[in-house]
């Protein structure tokens, strides 16, 4: 009777359905490439500070490549719980196609969404050989420019804005002489690598060009893994404001059920602790004292918005970088 009795037990628990294992969140991060280092450092303490308040682990997937094509990839299918771009339009893109975010996502957190931003910069050879100073050097002929392509990199769209709104800026300056300059720029960058990080490559270990345009924050990186004997970095007379936005995918957390983590991830940037990585990326911080706390190592810059100068980042898409807009004008002429 004993062992007919266990046997039934036995029998009874193998029956019943197993219950599901409390499941740990995992969170898509679909990025650009030049802030691969920021989220290594940053995930690590937004997994902390989510198991501690929750106790709950969360996995964070990252991936990283030129934002306008990142953007498309979830546009096509990708998976991405949050999307953390350099510029407004490729987040836009995800409410025009397929309505993945709501057409005002911007105005669900703080700055319209941006946590910090950065710079657009120069980096050149150690000992400055080409004496680059400002943006009319790279049209000097002999110079050879390395920028990402604007079709396909918001590194390279800030770059290609900052060129047309310097030009702007100058004594007499109009779209006319300004696209005139931008020309003879994209005229000398014997390639455009499809994102920022793909142009680090070619100007550091490819060794080719002469000056290299790209974020601040890159540059701090480049300085990270190459050393800083290699390079200086040259901050031009003007230059634009390279605004960081980001967004939880609406259309993604809803079905995955991962709503109040991917908003949890994204609220942190604004935390101190968000904002001081940020800072020691070089990232410029929204946060004041976080911000003053950094001062030394962020030289006093002129920038612009490029919605100030341009118009809304709609009109700058139509006008610019549509196909057969201006920057398919000037560079097909080359």
């Amino acid at each position: 009777m004993k062992k007919l009795a266990v046997r039934t037990l036995a029998a009874l628990l193998l029956s019943v359905p197993a219950l599901p294992a409390l499941a740990d969140a995992t969170l898509l991060n679909v990025s650009y490439d030049v802030m691969r280092d920021f989220y290594k450092d940053y995930n690590p303490a937004f997994q902390k500070h989510w198991k501690g308040k929750t106790g709950e682990a969360v996995t964070i997937q990252q991936s990283h490549g030129g934002s306008s094509k990142q953007a498309m990839s979830v546009v096509g299918g990708l998976q991405a719980d949050v999307i953390t771009m350099n510029q407004a339009p490729d987040i836009n893109i995800l409410a025009e196609r397929g309505a993945l975010v709501p057409a005002d996502w911007s105005k669900r957190l703080a700055n319209d969404s941006v946590p910090f931003t950065s710079a657009t910069v120069f980096l050149v050879r150690k000992g400055n050989p080409k004496g680059i100073r400002d943006w009319k050097d790279l049209a000097k002929p002999g110079v050879q420019v390395i920028v990402p392509n604007p079709k396909t990199s918001g590194n390279g769209r800030y770059s290609y804005l900052a060129a047309y709104g310097w030009a702007l800026k100058q004594p007499g300056g109009n779209d006319a002489s300004a696209r005139a300059y931008v020309g003879k720029l994209f005229g000398n960058a014997p390639v455009l690598d499809t994102g920022g990080r793909a142009a680090t490559t070619t100007f550091m270990q490819r060794q080719i060009g002469d000056v290299l345009i790209t974020f601040e924050n890159e540059a701090e990186m480049v300085a990270r893994e190459f050393g800083r004997g290699t390079f200086e970095v040259v901050y031009p007379s003007v230059t634009v404001a390279a605004e960081n936005p980001v967004a939880v995918v609406d259309k993604v957390v809803d079905k995955k059920g991962t709503r109040k983590q991917a908003e949890a991830y994204l609220a942190y940037l604004w935390s101190p602790e968000g904002q001081t990585i940020a800072a020691q990326n070089y990232l410029r911080p929204q946060d004041k004292q976080v911000a003053a706390k950094f001062s030394g190592q962020f030289p006093p810059i002129k920038a612009f918005r490029v919605v100030d100068v341009f118009g809304s980042w709609d009109k700058v898409m139509k006008t610019h970088f549509a196909d057969g807009g201006v920057f398919d004008q000037i560079y097909l002429k080359k």
